[in-house]
């Protein structure tokens, strides 16, 4: 059976060609865009680490930086008064920002001893006014969590001198710094002078960044007290099912309580969460659609080539249905033709996508591509193949061989 195949695809090389290139070309891209929506969708999946249906936050604006720590910190606690006292609120707090959330984030640089280039960067900071760990569920898997003595006047913006107060690491963070050691005592270094030192007394489970970045752990962060912060946002934990109804009383609370602030967005973690990854859905959402834009081409492609060859082939179809070639026969001559054609375009495009791959691995830091995103693509084009060769090779079983020899 293999000798008529090759024959009849050297017999028409330029279709047998273009079919060939098509698929490589096809499964060359198929088998990045499974990889890509594959990063994207596992990236989707991380979770925050916090209880999102119960958090809501609201972000305020009207507060003068340059306002004195203890005035900015009384006016903060006002409000904080005011919203713990709300229907369905269970605990109050004021932050600079929050997981997989575009609120707001700090990033830095930490030093395991200063004056040496031993740093761990692009660190996201968490700041929170007293009892914040609590409002947002953060829990901690060693060590203890802050206490009132822990909280200090120190000034995150770099304008105060002296040392931090204590704080909080994520796992990832302790093994980066001090791996197989306890980091619990752990002086840390804010700045390579080494005039700002902290020392570690906790260690979280898993706590997402505010944002993510290529290269970066995704809970790659350190915890802080703070007894006021110059810009942050308020979040409050709620009973089970009152987050949405909260959010919407929050801006009424604040105008009564502080009417110089202006709330410039409020929302729930839930949501700010699902915004988040905004992108990342029309991303999978485009590349799915390219996808199955590209399977369609290809199976249209097989479909039109093989129902040319079977009206060109039907002198042929009918001798051999003449000497006794059954519908099956038939049927599986034009598959295994089929099947040929595919594996010479697959066995290319294998090539071709591992060189696609490489180039945007070095453009786009695309991560290599593994073997099932290009198998999982080869058999696509496997099945879209014998479908899209089903119904010719079924048209080719039917005809009469008196009919296909006179056609001749």
């Amino acid at each position: 059976m293999a000798h008529p195949i090759i024959k009849a695809l050297r017999h028409h090389k330029t279709a047998v060609v273009l079919i060939t290139l098509e698929i490589a070309l096809t499964l060359a891209i198929i088998a990045n865009a499974l990889l890509i929506i594959g990063s994207h969708v596992s990236l989707m999946q991380v979770p925050t680490g916090l209880p999102d249906n119960e958090l809501v936050w609201m972000k305020t604006t009207g507060i003068d930086e340059q306002m004195p720590a203890a005035e900015r910190a009384s006016r903060s606690a006002a409000v904080l008064a005011a919203l713990r006292t709300q229907p369905g609120v269970r605990g109050a707090a004021m932050v600079n920002g929050l997981p997989l959330s575009k609120i707001g984030s700090w990033t830095m640089c930490l030093f395991r001893q200063p004056e040496k280039k031993n740093e761990v960067c692009q660190v996201n900071m968490y700041a929170g006014t007293p009892g914040y760990l609590d409002v947002l569920g953060v829990r901690i898997a060693k060590g203890r969590p802050f206490t009132a003595d822990d909280v200090t006047d120190y000034d995150f913006g770099g304008h105060n001198q002296g040392n931090p107060p204590p704080v909080i690491v994520s796992r990832s963070l302790a093994d980066q710094m001090w791996p197989e050691e306890d980091p619990l005592g752990k002086p840390v270094y804010l700045d390579v002078e080494g005039l700002h030192v902290s020392h570690v007394i906790g260690v979280t489970e898993h706590l997402a960044n505010a944002s993510l970045q290529t290269g970066v752990p995704n809970d790659l962060n350190i915890l802080v007290p703070a007894r006021a912060l110059p810009v942050g946002s308020f979040v409050v934990r709620t009973a089970p099912g009152a987050a949405n109804k909260v959010a919407s009383a929050l801006p009424t609370v604040l105008a009564k309580v502080d009417s110089n602030r202006v709330v410039s967005g409020v929302g729930t973690l839930k949501d700010s969460v699902h915004e988040y990854f905004r992108d990342d859905r029309a991303l999978v959402w485009l590349l799915v659609a390219v996808i199955s834009s590209l399977l369609l081409l290809t199976g249209l492609g097989v479909f039109g080539l093989t129902g040319f060859w079977v009206q060109e082939r039907v002198r042929y179809i009918g001798i051999r249905r003449a000497l006794g070639a059954t519908e099956a026969d038939i049927r599986h001559y034009f598959q295994l033709e089929n099947l040929a054609i595919v594996s010479f375009g697959v066995a290319l495009g294998a090539v071709t996508a591992v060189c696609l791959n490489f180039w945007l691995l070095v453009r786009y830091e695309l991560p290599r591509l593994p073997l099932l995103p290009l198998l999982g693509g080869a058999l696509l084009l496997f099945a879209i193949g014998q479908l899209a060769v089903l119904q010719p090779a079924r048209r080719a079983c039917r005809v009469p061989p008196v009919a296909a020899t006179r056609a001749a």
